[in-house]
C-alpha cells in the first residue's frame, strides 16, 4: 500500500495510538505524529510500517517509543483540515480553553483532535523514564527532497543532524500555534521532518527512514538487533546528495482569505531562484522573488496559509560558532551592547533599538539562540528559546 491509495476506510476513525512499545529499561522516549493534516498520509503509513517490523522481530527497547496519529477526522476525508489547521492551532488561548474543558462542546472538529493530543502528550512527560524526542512527520504539495525544521536549540540541532536531510531553522519564527512549539514548552528535544510530495511512495520511505534513524540515534534500539536504523541513513544522505546542509528563512509569502493566490507551475524545494523572479500571483497583482537564494514549500493545493517561503544558505561553521558562543553564556553580557536592554516583561528577552546597534542584525541574535519575538519600526525583540535557557 503506498501514499495514493486511501489509508483508511470512509467511515472508520483510526485510533489515535498507531503503536506503543516499553521496554523494560528505562531510556529515552520518542514520541511520533503522523498526518497532522489529513491530505499528508505518509506520516501514518510510515509508522504503520516500522510497528508491523517491530511486532515481526521483537527487538529490546530501553525506552518507549510512541506512534500518534494527529487529525483522524481529516485523514478519513483526505482533507487537509475540516474546519482549521490542527498544526496552527496550538496557542497559548486554546491550550488554556482545552486545559479548562471548554473544548469538549467545541463544534471545530480540530478542537476536538487536539484536546485528545494534549492529554497524551501531558501523559508521556508525566510517565518518561529519560529523556524526551518528539518528531512531527509532514510532506508538501510541491516536489521536492526531505527536511527538517527545526527551533535552534542545540539539544533539537544535534538530534535533527543525526537525519542526515537539509535543515531550515528559523521557521518557527514565521508561522505560530503548531504542535513542536506546543512540545518545545514541555522541555522536548523536538523537530518537524518534511518527507517529500504528498502522494508520492517515495515520501513513505523516507518517513520510514527517518524513524528508524531517529530510534536508533537516541539509543532507544540497539543498531545491532535490526539494520533499519544505519540503512535509513544512507538511504536519507543518497537522497540529500548535493543539497545544502544548513538554510535559514529569510521571507514567508502569506495567502490572504479570498485572494485567489496562484504559484508558478514548476517549482519545487530547495530550488534555486533570482531576486525579481516571477514566482506567483493573487489579488494583489504579481509577486516575485525578493531576494536571491531558494524557494521552499510552493503551494500548489486549495488549503494552507503559507504561499511558500524564501530560503537562504549557510555555511555549516556558523553552527559550530554559534553552539560556542551559547556553550559559554555569551547571551549573558550581550545587553551590555549599545542600544540594547532587557525587556521589562519578557523572560530571557531583549529590545534592540536598531537605529543605535545597526550592526547587530538579526542573524547575530540567532547564533546566540534568540528568535525574532516582533518587529516595530526601529525596534525589535527578541527572546531566548526556553530549551537553550
Amino acid at each position: 500500500m503506498d501514499a495514493r491509495e486511501p489509508v483508511v476506510a470512509a467511515a472508520e476513525l483510526p485510533d489515535r495510538i498507531l503503536g506503543q512499545w516499553v521496554g523494560k529499561d528505562p531510556g529515552p522516549t520518542l514520541v511520533c505524529v503522523g498526518s497532522m493534516h489529513g491530505n499528508e498520509p505518509a506520516g501514518f503509513l510510515a509508522l504503520r510500517r516500522v510497528f508491523e517490523a517491530l511486532e515481526e522481530h521483537r527487538p529490546e527497547l530501553c525506552g518507549e517509543f510512541l506512534g500518534l496519529v494527529g487529525n483522524r477526522a481529516a485523514l478519513v476525508q483526505q482533507q487537509r483540515f475540516l474546519g482549521t489547521d490542527l498544526n496552527r492551532r496550538w496557542t497559548p488561548e486554546v491550550l488554556a480553553a482545552s486545559r479548562a474543558g471548554e473544548l469538549e462542546s467545541s463544534t471545530v472538529p480540530e478542537d476536538r483532535e487536539l484536546d485528545d493530543l494534549r492529554r497524551q502528550i501531558e501523559a508521556v512527560e508525566a510517565r518518561a523514564r529519560g529523556p524526551v524526542y518528539f518528531v512531527d512527520f509532514h510532506t508538501t504539495s510541491g516536489d521536492g527532497p526531505p527536511f527538517s525544521t527545526v527551533s535552534d536549540t542545540l539539544s533539537n540541532r544535534a538530534f535533527a543532524l543525526h537525519l542526515k536531510v537539509p535543515i531550515v531553522v528559523g521557521l518557527e519564527e514565521e508561522i505560530e500555534g503548531t504542535m513542536t512549539e506546543f512540545v518545545a514548552d514541555h522541555s522536548f528535544v523536538a523537530i518537524g521532518f518534511e518527507g517529500g510530495q504528498h502522494l508520492d511512495p517515495c515520501s513513505v520511505d523516507c518517513v520510514e527512514a527517518a524513524i528508524w534513524v531517529a530510534l536508533t540515534s537516541i539509543g532507544l534500539l540497539n543498531p545491532e538487533d535490526l539494520p533499519e536504523g544505519a540503512l535509513g541513513a544512507d538511504h536519507l544522505s543518497r537522497v540529500s546528495t548535493g543539497l545544502p546542509e544548513v538554510c535559514e528563512v529569510r521571507f514567508r509569502q502569506p495567502v490572504e482569505d479570498g485572494c485567489a493566490f496562484n504559484m508558478e507551475p514548476g517549482f519545487e524545494s530547495f530550488q534555486q531562484i533570482s531576486e525579481g523572479q516571477l514566482l506567483a500571483e493573487d489579488c494583489n497583482g504579481v509577486i516575485h522573488a525578493r531576494e536571491n537564494g531558494r524557494i521552499l514549500m510552493p503551494l500548489y493545493q486549495d488549503q494552507g496559509e503559507d504561499g511558500f517561503f524564501e530560503i537562504r544558505e549557510f555555511r555549516p561553521f556558523w553552527l559550530k560558532v554559534s553552539a560556542l558562543l551559547r556553550r559559554i553564556h555569551l547571551e549573558k553580557v550581550v545587553h551590555w551592547l549599545p542600544g540594547v536592554q532587557r525587556h521589562p516583561q519578557l523572560p530571557d528577552g531583549l529590545i534592540v533599538n536598531r537605529r543605535v546597534a545597526r550592526w547587530f542584525a538579526l542573524e547575530i541574535f540567532h547564533l546566540l539562540g534568540y528568535r525574532r519575538h516582533r518587529s516595530a519600526g526601529k525596534k525589535l525583540v527578541v527572546s531566548r528559546r526556553r530549551e537553550d535557557s
